[in-house]
């Protein structure tokens, strides 16, 4: 598996900037675990993650970039460097050049149009820096926020996956968006 490359620079279009995940974003994430007491569930946890864990998450991080499996970025406003959000890259299949990208930003930014720059940023660099073929967004059919902020990224609706995973209740539906190349060029 090839390695995820390192960002020398934080990837920016002047209003946005994104930067691997680390220790420093702690304080932030559990913040807004306490703001928004709903996100660990929109993120597929069983409950907020906590200090030790995201610590150990930190620690993880670059053994997982460097294996090629997963990368987190952290979302951050203009010359900042406070943790706005952050967009996971995961489900990385180097063999069929594809991955899956999971995105939370902090209750006070949303609706900012950070989310949407974030997802168009990471999706153009894993297209155009790390090769691959195809860059995707899954979520729930009713997830509209996550739906809006990935066709404002550029990101093209495929439709409505039926029972594509387990739930709690039973098989759910999912809603598929992804972004290629050649989308890149119009």
């Amino acid at each position: 598996m090839p390695a995820i490359p390192d960002l020398d620079q934080p990837l920016r279009d002047g209003r946005v900037a994104l930067r691997f995940g680390s220790e420093r974003d702690i304080p932030e994430i559990l913040i807004a675990h306490q703001d928004d007491p709903q996100l660990h569930e929109r993120l597929r946890e069983p409950r907020p993650p906590s200090g030790a864990e995201l610590g150990r998450r930190a620690e993880q991080a670059p053994a997982e970039r460097a294996a090629g499996a997963r990368a987190t970025l952290t979302i951050l406003e203009g010359g900042s460097d406070v943790c706005r959000g952050q967009i996971d890259v995961c489900q990385l299949d180097w063999d069929h050049q594809r991955a899956e990208l999971e995105i939370w930003v902090v209750p006070q930014c949303r609706r900012t149009g950070l989310g949407h720059r974030g997802l168009a940023l990471t999706g153009r660099w894993l297209l155009q820096e790390c090769g691959l073929q195809r860059v995707q967004i899954v979520t729930d059919p009713d997830n509209e926020a996550m739906i809006r902020a990935g066709r404002a990224a550029g990101f093209l609706d495929e439709g409505i996956l039926r029972a594509y995973q387990r739930g709690e209740r039973g098989r759910v539906d999912v809603a598929v968006l992804s972004l290629l190349p050649a989308d890149l060029q119009s």
